[in-house]
């Protein structure tokens, strides 16, 4: 990411200068040589940091200061000061400016002051950012996301959550769908009643009948004494079937049946047993598909479809990845008594491009590799997994030679649009533009849409 700073001095020589120095460290430079200058370049553009002198003509540099902190409390501001007003540069420095240097500015000092000035509001905004996040979903603890399609699950959970309807999960594997049917039972009315899991695709059929509706002592070889099964254990409780995709008819008919009469009998028993249970399942099969195939009875499939919630796999809600990066890093560096302050931002475009056939779980497998192997206090690319440094390496494009630069241009923005989700606030920074230059860019090219 290439940060824009804008840097304010009446003195030619000082602001080109430095501006200079900033961009052999690899930043974008703007220079004003006012203070209302310099507020009509932070309203029109992305600015990262202000550098700016006290005494100025016009708008005084510690009434610039004042507005900056006012208006965009997330922009450090460096002063410049000379020897006479060291005093005023301490006084500003209570007013909100991050730090100080007096002229003629020692350079690496200037250096070292920016790193240290735009790591500390990179942190400062992936914090903020989780913090909103987490405010927004309160009722929702291990689920993560601001997207669009993610603030849609949380407004169908909420809806769901306090009836008896039965709720079919789908999506992916590794998307969340088990966090999913957490939220949904310790948001409803049985909340302090049983919660029973059942990972269906582990068991074979046999064993799968008789977890699910236990059995008789001597209903079959092993069987020494009763038992009873989940649909029994979550009486007044909620059962949570995953992948029932997996599942035979034998079974299917089975637990239509409990979802029709709320009745069933233990393998090898004669006594009917009623049971009152919430069935939320979930799959990551087509299951209109294998009804075609004659795999799942279409019966089954509308008793369990009464409220469908889709959970969308990570590529397709691409601008979720900060916030769960973000996430990530406090649970697992918090688990492993790690001390990790962010990840770095060229690491955390990597995670953004990187396409995510495993999903969220992927990522959270990904981003535990990286806590552990981090030695500093910020992750880098260094720490990623191997097979992730190494898919980044190919996203490119080729440009034909002879495109006008215009063309190119356009092409660039619609590829990393496409790569990032179309964030435009990821591409903006990807770029290394403002987001106001990036609109600009998308109203002049027609790609606002």
């Amino acid at each position: 990411m290439k940060y824009n700073i804008l840097t304010v001095d009446d003195e030619k020589n000082i602001r080109e200068g430095l501006a200079r120095a900033l961009e052999m460290d690899g930043y974008k430079s703007y220079i004003a040589g006012t203070g209302d200058e310099a507020l009509d370049i932070i309203n029109r553009e992305e600015i990262d940091l202000v550098i700016s002198d006290l005494k100025m003509p016009g708008l005084p540099g510690e009434e610039l200061l004042k507005r900056i902190v006012s208006q965009y409390p997330t922009v450090p501001v460096i002063i410049l000061t000379g020897h006479g007003t060291v005093e005023s540069a301490v006084k500003a420095m209570h007013d909100g400016a991050y730090d100080f240097l007096t002229k003629p500015p020692n350079l690496e000092r200037l250096s070292l002051l920016v790193k240290k000035a735009l790591s500390k509001r990179e942190l400062y905004l992936q914090h903020r950012e989780l913090e909103e996040e987490l405010a927004r979903r309160t009722k929702f603890p291990n689920i993560i996301g601001s997207s669009g399609q993610m603030k849609r699950i949380f407004e169908l959970v909420a809806q769901v959550a306090p009836t008896r309807a039965s709720v079919l999960i789908t999506g992916e594997s590794g998307v969340g769908k088990e966090l999913v049917a957490d939220a949904i039972h310790f948001n409803s009315p049985r909340k302090e009643k049983p919660y029973i899991k059942v990972h269906c695709a582990a068991l074979s059929e046999s064993l799968l009948e008789s977890e699910l509706f236990g059995h008789e002592k001597g209903a079959f070889t092993g069987a020494l004494s009763r038992r009873r099964g989940r649909f029994e254990l979550s009486q007044l409780g909620t059962i949570f079937l995953d992948e029932i995709g997996e599942i035979n008819q034998n079974i299917q008919i089975k637990i239509l049946r409990v979802i029709q009469e709320k009745q069933f009998e233990r393998v090898g028993g004669e006594e009917t047993i009623e049971v009152d249970t919430r069935i939320i399942a979930a799959t990551n099969r087509d299951l209109k598909a294998e009804i075609e195939k004659g795999n799942f009875r279409e019966d089954l499939f509308y008793r369990l479809n009464v409220v469908n919630i889709h959970v969308p796999p990570l590529r397709e809600h691409k601008e979720d990845i900060p916030i769960l990066i973000a996430g990530f890093i406090n649970e697992i560096a918090s688990d492993n008594n790690k001390q990790i302050d962010g990840i770095d931002p060229k690491a955390r475009a990597i995670l953004s491009r990187y396409p995510w056939p495993g999903n969220v779980r992927e990522l959270r497998n990904s981003i535990e590799s990286a806590v552990v192997l981090c030695k500093g206090g910020v992750i880098t690319v260094d720490d990623l997994p191997t097979y992730i440094q190494a898919d980044s390496d190919e996203d490119y494009i080729r440009v034909k030679a002879g495109t006008t630069l215009a063309d190119a241009e356009k092409e660039i923005l619609v590829f990393t649009l496409n790569q990032l989700g179309n964030n435009k606030s990821k591409t903006a920074d990807v770029l290394g533009i403002g987001r106001k230059t990036l609109h600009r860019k998308l109203k002049e090219y027609g790609l606002e849409e």
